[in-house]
This record gives C-alpha cells, structure tokens and sequence, in this order.
C-alpha cells in the first residue's frame, strides 16, 4: 500500500521463467494500466533482484504490454486486486504525490474468522501507532500513527464454516495495516497464518484490492483517469453471492 518512488531497472526479460504469462488488464490509456494482480506476485522486483524466482507483475507486465512502467504503489506477495503502473514520468510524479497525500480512496474486502458477534453494516474506526518488525507488525510507542475504518458486511457461507465479509478503507498506508488491525480485535483474515490464522485459503489470503478511487486526485481527468477503478469483488470470486 506504500507508494513507490522508482523506475524499474533494466534487467534481460527475455530470461524470465514467466515471460509467457498474460495478466487481466482493468484499466488501461496513455499514461496508466490498472492489472489484476494474482496472489503469490510480487508487485515490483525484490532487493534480490534477478536471482528471486518468484513471479513480478511490473516485469510480466513490462513484456506483455511491450513498454516500460514506472509502479506507484504495490500490495502484499499473499494479496490480490488492483495494482497501478504508471506508462510515463509525469503520470508517475503525480500519481506518487496522490498516494503520498493519502488523496486515493483504496477500498479493500477480506474475509476472516467470524470472532465475537458484531453489529452488521456499522463502520468501525481503528487507531493505534504500530510499527513493521522483520515479519510482521505491532503495536510501539516508536511507531506510526495508522487509521483504517472497517465495516463487517455479512455472514458467507464457505465449505469448512461461515467466514465474515469485511469492507476496508485504509486511511494510512502501513505496511501489513489491514491484516494486523484484523487480527489484534480478533478476526484473522482466512489464510493468514503470520497473523494468527488457523483456517486455509486456496490462494494467498482472503484480502483483495477492490477499488482505487480518483476523484480527489488533481489532475487526474488531465491524464484520462476515471472516477475510479474497481476489479471483480471478493464473493463474486469466490462464487459467494447471495449466499450470506
């Protein structure tokens, strides 16, 4: 969820072992691309650079479309839904400058443990100061400051037992802020081991980026942006519509 500041650099992608692979495009004009990032990618390279073998959207998506990208912002390896690259400088300066000024709206849906009963459709405001350790975050006086507001949505039906349906705007954009605010009040996202899962997930973790909204962005009609951009919904990929 942190903006990237970067190119990326030159590196010989006709050795990439997923040179082949063909990612969803969302969202696409003259200066940005909106992609469907699968869970288990990278959103850009690694300080491992070439020898991490693990799949990247940006290197995958720089072959596929045939021109260079500048990332702006990247989502969690275990994390799906809407990752946006910038196609020139100038698109990339401004999209930097929204994000570093917290000016896109990014909504986000997650499934979890059902935890204790909770009043359906009533936004929650959580605040706390945490900080990122070498895995995983925690609550520090050393921290920074992170605001989120959380809205539990539904009950879903899932095979092993009822999962609940979370709506998520994150006001700040922490590293792991969404996956550690639900798990210290009790809902771990499905999948998420780091955070206290117990429950799988067939693919990463139950937590997808839905929708980047634009509308306080300046500028952003000068470079042919939506309103905003939205991808599939979690229970629609996972067939759980109308099941609640």
């Amino acid at each position: 969820m942190t903006a990237c500041l970067a190119r990326f650099e030159p590196i010989h992608l006709e050795h990439n072992s997923v040179q082949h692979s063909t990612l969803s495009i969302i969202f696409s004009n003259d200066h940005f691309v909106a992609v469907e990032k699968p869970a288990g990618w990278l959103s850009v390279p690694s300080r491992q650079g070439e020898d991490d073998q693990r799949p990247c959207v940006g290197r995958v998506l720089e072959i596929q479309l045939q021109l260079r990208l500048w990332p702006v912002h990247r989502l969690d390896l275990e994390v799906t839904g809407i990752l946006l690259f910038a196609k020139d400088a100038s698109a990339h300066k401004a999209a930097n400058q929204w994000f570093e000024q917290r000016v896109v709206h990014k909504t986000y849906e997650a499934i979890t443990a059902v935890g204790e009963a909770i009043n359906l459709n009533i936004p929650l405001t959580w605040e706390c100061v945490m900080l990122r350790g070498k895995k995983r975050a925690y609550l520090s006086p050393h921290g920074k400051p992170s605001l989120t507001t959380a809205t539990p949505i539904s009950l879903v039906k899932l095979k092993d037992s009822p999962g609940l349906l979370w709506q998520l705007s994150p006001h700040t954009g922490r590293p792991h802020q969404l996956r550690f605010d639900l798990a210290r009040h009790g809902y771990p996202i499905l999948g998420d081991q780091l955070y206290g899962s117990q429950r799988p997930y067939s693919d990463g973790i139950a937590l997808r980026c839905v929708k980047l909204d634009f509308s306080d962005c300046p500028r952003a009609s000068d470079f042919g942006l939506p309103r905003a951009v939205a991808a599939t919904t979690l229970p629609q990929l996972l067939g759980l519509e109308g099941n609640s």
